[in-house]
This record gives C-alpha cells, sequence and structure tokens, in this order.
C-alpha cells in the first residue's frame, strides 16, 4: 500500500477514516487534564482530524502545532477550530520536519506509518524534543494489520525502539481506553534521555 500524502488525503477526501474517533480520546483528555504548564510547546505529529488539539487549545494551551501532510485532514481541523493560529498548522512529512518541542502527542500516527519507519519514527521524536521532554500518547497493543494500517504491535517490539532513547515512565495497558479499544491500548509517558 502507497503511504503517500496524496493516498492519505484522498482517505480524507472520501471520509475513509476509520480510525477516526470523532472526539479525543479518553487517555489523551484525563493526561491533558493533569497539565498546569499552559505555555508547553505541544506538537501534534501525523494530527489528522485532531479532536486533541482542538481540546487543549480550546483549554489555553496557545503552543499547539498540527503536523500532517494531508491538506484535507489540515483543513477539516481548521473548519471546526477557526481560530487556531494559521503558524501552527503545518503541512509537511513528520520526517522532513524540524523544531523544538516539550511535548508531542501520539494519536493514531505511529500505527499509520509504514513499519520500517518505527525506529526512524523513535529518532524522528527524540530529535524533536527539548531535552527532558517527552512523548505521551497510546500505541495499539494488539496485532492488526499486515499489508495496510493500522499496524499493530507489541510492548517487547515498541520497547526495542524506544528504551535506548526515552527514559520509559509509563509503558501500560490503558485503563481508560474507550470501549471499542479497550485492552488493545497501551498508555505511554516516555521521557527523552
Amino acid at each position: 500500500m502507497i503511504l503517500d500524502a496524496k493516498s492519505w488525503n484522498q482517505r480524507y477526501l472520501e471520509d475513509n477514516t476509520g480510525w477516526d474517533l470523532s472526539f479525543i480520546s479518553t487517555p489523551l483528555k484525563d493526561y491533558f487534564d493533569q497539565l498546569t504548564n499552559k505555555d508547553l510547546r505541544i506538537l501534534i505529529p501525523g494530527c489528522g482530524n485532531s479532536y486533541e488539539a482542538e481540546y487543549l487549545f480550546n483549554n489555553g494551551f496557545k503552543n499547539v502545532y498540527v503536523l500532517d501532510f494531508s491538506e484535507k485532514a489540515l483543513d477539516n481541523f481548521l473548519q471546526r477550530v477557526v481560530n487556531f493560529p494559521s503558524a501552527n498548522i503545518i503541512c509537511q512529512n513528520f520526517f522532513d520536519f524540524v523544531g523544538n518541542y516539550d511535548l508531542i502527542i501520539e494519536q493514531t500516527f505511529f500505527c499509520a506509518i509504514d513499519i520500517t519507519k518505527r525506529l526512524e519514527y523513535a529518532q524522528k521524536v527524540h530529535s524533536l524534543l527539548n531535552i527532558n521532554g517527552k512523548l505521551v500518547g497510546v500505541l495499539f497493543n494488539a496485532p492488526m494489520y499486515e499489508d495496510h494500517p493500522p499496524y499493530g504491535g507489541s510492548v517487547e517490539e515498541y520497547k526495542s525502539y524506544f528504551s535506548l532513547l526515552f527514559e520509559l515512565n509509563i509503558f501500560e495497558l490503558s485503563y481508560n481506553s474507550v470501549s471499542s479499544r479497550n485492552g488493545k491500548e497501551l498508555f505511554i509517558n516516555i521521557q527523552r534521555k
């Protein structure tokens, strides 16, 4: 399967987005509700419709950046969050992107990239985070598809990508996933070494 900008954009144009919850995922909402520093620089790569960015922005986090290479996904987001700063909307390939952030949010992006790029993803996240910056989010902890996204995985596999670059503060089964993902998600909170 071709996983380029054109094919992803087409999926959004056709509303072929079965992974999309149409609301913020519970594990991330609960995590965001604990954050007190509204000045954090936050990146959401592969953001898609990004209900997470909408929630953060509407709750006073003004340094939120969304990144996707689907113009339609970003347009969908901007239609819902009309006052979101245009400078914080980035249409670019994640692997070519450069920046510095305190927090990177993972929500159905890792499972959508080519599985041969998983180590590169971990390295890229590491390069985008400030010292002591964190990657927080959910990963599928179940076998999924082998020939198209979402690609699943396991704790052992994921740790092999992240353990050399990050302190694995939390890497456990999510207790508050939405019902359709209950028992299939890991919540991660890992810190750049």
